[in-house]
């Protein structure tokens, strides 16, 4: 009798730990629900965005294919708008967020809960980045550091670059042997 008191009471422990185990997976797959939502709401406000920017990107002339209005998925969403700039939504995942990624780092251009304002935002960038190029190619700006090495005086600056450095190697030689000479003097001396 003792053993099937041991085994009921067994069997009892085990029904609670197998009960305890379901509610732990229920939880996990309701946080996971829970992660999954916030991410599809972040999606669908993006491509939100992006239909809201469509006849924008249609009246882009077909040979400027520097803009391209794309959602992506993953871990965080993203609405790319060119190689170096996106939105993606802030950490309350309501409000808009048009990033820019430059050589000192990723700077926001726009922040807001508004999705007119981030359109605009969007809008007047894409306008701004075609007239700068406009005036780039009509010569009425500089062509910016970046763009330089696509021109054909890159080579002779690259030469001169290599004879610089090794200039300056040598010198560099020189002053080492020299300052090892006159500190060693005395011993190289001796030895004579």
């Amino acid at each position: 009798m003792s053993e099937a008191l041991e085994e009921t009471s067994q069997k009892g422990e085990l029904r609670r730990l197998a009960a305890a185990i379901r509610e732990v997976k229920t939880n996990n797959a309701d946080r996971t629900d829970v992660v999954v939502d916030l991410r599809e709401a972040q999606q669908t406000r993006l491509e939100m965005l992006a239909q809201d920017l469509e006849q924008v990107f249609a009246d882009i002339p077909p040979h400027d294919e520097r803009f391209d209005l794309n959602v992506t998925g993953g871990l965080q969403p993203r609405l790319w708008i060119d190689a170096v700039s996106h939105v993606t939504m802030g950490r309350d995942k309501r409000t808009y967020r048009f990033l820019k990624d430059t050589r000192n780092g990723r700077i926001v251009l726009a922040e807001t809960p508004d999705i007119k304002k981030v359109a605009n935002a969007v809008t007047l960038y894409v306008a701004e980045r075609m007239v700068e190029r406009e005036a780039v190619l009509a010569g009425d700006r500089e062509i910016p550091a970046p763009v330089l090495g696509v021109l054909d005086s890159e080579p002779a600056k690259a030469a001169f670059d290599v004879f610089t450095s090794l200039a300056l190697f040598l010198a560099g030689a020189f002053v080492g042997v020299a300052a090892v000479l006159y500190f060693a003097w005395d011993r190289l001396a001796i030895s004579f």
